[in-house]
């Protein structure tokens, strides 16, 4: 009889656990559901680099139904699991909930942004976990040197040219670096602003940025943000962001016209919600098979699961894409051998490293014992991540960005106006 195996989510493990299956299975074995509230997979190494304007926003998402053929896949959101009837509720993007029937699930659902309550934070600072926000930001940062150049108020002036980033892992870091590089360009197209009255600071609470990477290159990364004039401050949280002004538990106040919070993720609620098994933060509890711990039928991987890490005993598997897509191509393989009712293959890898980028043709890389810095490490960053990239389609384009990027500069055009699109419609008609 054929199986149904539904996959909550198309994120890194969803479209790769996707993916192995549509070459593994048989004819007539099993059936494909992939559920994601976009209906594409972002590769979010390149969130930085698409702010930025080194690759283009669309270069860095795959579309499902594109890359997986012969699996259906479906735009909306599961709300709710009842596993013991095998059923999911789901919440297409347009029309009236219904329910799947499934029966082998797959929970790839991830992470969400981490929120703590801080007055403000929702009405003025943008997240850096999506294409949206990335693009969003670009936009902002662009319409943020236009209006210091178009005033003669200097509190409107410094407030425009104030950035603010909250959190010092790979994602702060790198947003930071690749929207000042951004801004640094731009200058050039308004009079009377220079990359100096810029003011950049990096918000950390801990007293190590990158902290996934050796600490000479945490140590080499804030001196190479120093040296461009970034404002790296340790061992200070955001305490408020009320009236869009930024106040540190250090007693520093900043009004900022641009504040970013890269400030980590926590595991989507849903699983928690369905009843599914959840460790104290809110992950699936998965074995080193990538089964649920305790249930037939069910699987997980990924950021949003505990997967013991077995050369690590007593740990669990860091919450990065490095994992996550090799958790997904071993989910794929036992996917099928669970479906032909054959053994089960343990997760193990051992961390081989990590990369990141820091624009103006710099980076950091860690393989290994070998650390890279400057242009070394920021060719060591492109090039792996340039091999994850999924599709050749997608590979190509990236590279094309890349040598244009080289040979012209980036385009400094702000669009902000495409996020609201129909408002210069609106003000005609009421005209």
């Amino acid at each position: 009889m054929s199986k149904h195996i539904l996959i909550v989510g198309g994120g890194y493990v969803g479209m790769y656990t996707a993916l192995g299956l549509r070459k593994l299975i048989r004819s007539g074995e099993a059936t494909v559901t992939v559920v994601d509230p976009r209906g594409y997979m972002t590769y979010q190494p390149f969130l930085a680099e698409a702010a930025g304007g080194t690759v283009e926003p669309r270069h860095v998402v795959a579309s499902l139904g594109r890359v997986l053929k012969g699996a259906r896949v479906l735009t909306g959101r599961v709300t709710g699991v009842d596993h013991g009837a095998r059923t999911a509720e789901f919440q297409p993007v347009q029309g009236p909930a219904r329910t799947l029937a499934y029966d082998i699930l797959v929970m790839a659902a991830g992470s969400i942004t981490r929120t703590p309550p801080i007055p403000g934070l929702a009405e003025h600072a943008v997240g850096f976990k999506t294409v949206g926000e990335a693009v969003h930001l670009r936009n902002h940062v662009l319409a943020q040197l236009a209006a210091a150049a178009s005033t003669d108020d200097e509190e409107i002036r410094r407030r425009a040219l104030t950035f603010v980033v909250v959190g010092g892992g790979f994602s702060g870091v790198e947003a930071l670096a690749e929207l000042q590089g951004l801004a640094d360009e731009a200058t050039r197209y308004h009079d009377g602003i220079e990359p100096a009255d810029l003011r950049w600071t990096l918000v950390e609470a801990t007293d190590r940025i990158l902290p996934e990477l050796h600490e000479e290159l945490g140590r080499w990364t804030v001196d190479a943000l120093r040296s461009r004039g970034v404002d790296v401050r340790f061992g200070a949280r955001l305490d408020s962001a009320e009236n869009g002004v930024a106040t540190l538990s250090d007693g520093t106040t900043l009004d900022a016209g641009t504040l970013v919070w890269a400030a980590g993720g926590r595991p989507n609620p849903l699983a928690a919600a369905s009843g599914l098994p959840v460790d104290r933060i809110g992950r699936v509890r998965a074995t080193e098979y990538l089964t649920v711990d305790g249930l037939p039928d069910a699987f997980a991987a990924g950021d949003g699961a505990a997967v013991p890490d077995l050369t690590r005993p007593g740990e669990f598997t860091a919450p990065n894409a490095q994992h996550a897509v090799r958790q997904a191509k071993l989910l794929g393989r036992n996917l099928v051998a669970y479906v032909r009712g054959r053994r089960l293959t343990a997760y193990r890898h051992a961390y081989l490293g990590s990369v990141a980028g820091l624009g103006h043709h710099q980076g950091v890389a860690q393989v290994h014992r070998l650390r890279l810095t400057g242009v070394l490490g920021w060719l060591a960053h492109r090039a792996y991540h340039l091999a994850w990239v999924p599709t050749l389609n997608h590979k190509a384009r990236v590279l094309t960005d890349w040598t244009l990027s080289m040979l012209f500069r980036r385009e400094a055009v702000e669009l902000g106006a495409i996020e609201n699109a129909g408002e210069d419609f609106r003000e005609a008609v009421a005209a």
